[in-house]
């Protein structure tokens, strides 16, 4: 897992916290009494929690130090607790488990979402959303960047550290638990201003492990520097000199049998 950088994360923040208010929007639970938002980050996704939920008990968990200072400043009344989310377990079952653009940090998604559906109420609801956009121009680019002899050989944590599978994935790991199972996928077209803003974009999520891995800061602007042409060719300014980036994440909706 890489270290985390809220500041960083947060200059997208409007871009980044619209997946979970979708997500948010397609939960049909109308009063929760314990809620948890598995990789909470800076606490942006929790509060949106805690506002459709005031009376609701909101607890935001998240494995970096770093992401949970930032929700502490930010967000002083709210509660957090520091844990790692692929074997967390709640003192009691919640009846909202809720995780936006976290899960695809953590491996073995065979067992952590059915453990995870085993910590949700009957009745309540898992929902996630990862981001599912391994095939696009700019991951793609990281990876050919990362394959440079200079450096090739310290990259595979950094080209593993993702994990997102299909749709009919998720569906046969929560269909034995769940009464009802909403799946679907989303392409967001964000605006950014150039293809470095791209790069900007990804330093706060799955370009950071790819950078941690390099020596110094030296090796991290030749990095940058290779990856900008690549990603310039991948995501074509438009008339206004703008650039379109394409966005997919999957989301799930599963609903614990009664």
């Amino acid at each position: 897992m890489p270290r985390w950088d809220s500041d960083q994360y947060l200059k997208f923040a409007n871009e980044r916290t619209q997946p979970a208010i979708d997500l948010l929007a397609r939960v049909a639970l109308d009063a929760p009494r314990l809620v948890a938002d598995l990789g909470c980050g800076p606490g942006n996704s929790t509060a949106l929690l805690r506002q459709r939920w005031p009376a609701a008990e909101v607890v935001g968990v998240d494995s970096s130090a770093e992401m949970l200072d930032a929700a502490r400043k930010a967000y002083p009344d709210g509660t957090w607790q520091r844990a790692d989310i692929a074997g967390w377990t709640p003192t009691s079952p919640c009846d909202v488990v809720f995780s936006n653009a976290a899960l695809q940090w953590v491996p073995d998604h065979a067992r952590v979402f059915p453990h995870l559906m085993a910590q949700v109420a009957p009745g309540g609801v898992l929902a996630v959303q990862v981001p599912a956009h391994l095939n696009s121009p700019v991951h793609q680019a990281i990876l050919a960047v990362a394959r440079d002899l200079a450096w090739r050989d310290r990259m595979h944590p950094a080209t593993s550290a993702i994990t997102v599978a299909t749709p009919a994935v998720y569906y046969d790991l929560l269909q034995p638990l769940a009464a009802h199972i909403d799946l679907w996928v989303t392409e967001y077209q964000h605006v950014l201003d150039g293809p470095a803003a791209i790069i900007d974009w990804m330093r706060g999520t799955s370009l950071r492990p790819f950078l941690q891995a390099l020596a110094n800061d030296a090796e991290r602007v030749r990095f940058e520097a290779l990856l900008l042409p690549e990603v310039t060719k991948g995501y074509p300014r438009q008339a206004d000199g703008r650039v379109l980036f394409p966005f997919r994440r999957l989301f799930a909706v599963a609903y614990r049998r009664g």
